[in-house]
């Protein structure tokens, strides 16, 4: 197997590419560091230089605009009685940033779009997100998979579909309706 090649750039965009159809043949769950630097024809390692972890591959390589940690630390990070509210601020600051607001609309068209992609996401989610908050919280996974509804139903109703008043409204009047909804859910 190859080591480093010359043109990063390239090596980058192949490492990403082959990750793309790892994780869509075999799942988050079934690729791996090294069945992607196979099929991109590098080294194991070369995958770690440019990523890191498996979860920063997949992030890179669905670009998604936050990564799973940002979430969970937001999520356990603090008093408990607050998670709402943080979730919730979390939340609107990444999708009101330009930036960030095209990734999670290309990727609700996606996920909304293609099965396989929807698939990828609801496996990287339990396994980032929903696993690790469950365990920190000692909380069953339903509570958590039912706060996620509420965002992302949030984020249809605001951003994608933006329904009003609710598109125009200021976050502290977002954060003051639905982060208690989302408290609720953090609360054994």
């Amino acid at each position: 197997m190859a080591g480093r090649r010359p043109g990063q750039t390239q090596t980058r965009a192949d490492i990403l590419a082959a990750a793309r159809n790892q994780f869509g043949r075999r799942g988050y769950d079934g690729a791996t560091i090294r069945g992607i630097a196979a099929e991109a024809g590098v080294n194991p390692a070369l995958v770690h230089h440019f990523f890191g972890s498996k979860e920063q591959v997949f992030v890179a390589a669905l670009n998604l605009p936050v990564t799973p940690a940002a979430i969970t630390e937001a999520i356990t990070q603090g008093p408990r009685d607050q998670i709402g509210e943080r979730v919730v601020r979390l939340f609107l600051g990444l999708w009101s940033a330009p930036e960030t607001r095209q990734s999670f609309l290309a990727l609700v068209r996606s996920v909304a779009g293609n099965e396989q992609i929807a698939s990828l996401m609801r496996q990287f989610l339990e396994h980032a997100v929903v696993g690790p908050v469950s365990a920190a919280l000692d909380l069953p996974p339903l509570r958590l998979t039912g706060a996620a509804s509420q965002a992302f139903g949030l984020a249809m109703a605001r951003y994608v579909i933006q329904v009003e008043p609710l598109a125009s409204a200021t976050d502290d009047e977002v954060v003051a309706l639905v982060a208690p909804v989302l408290q609720y859910y953090f609360t054994p």
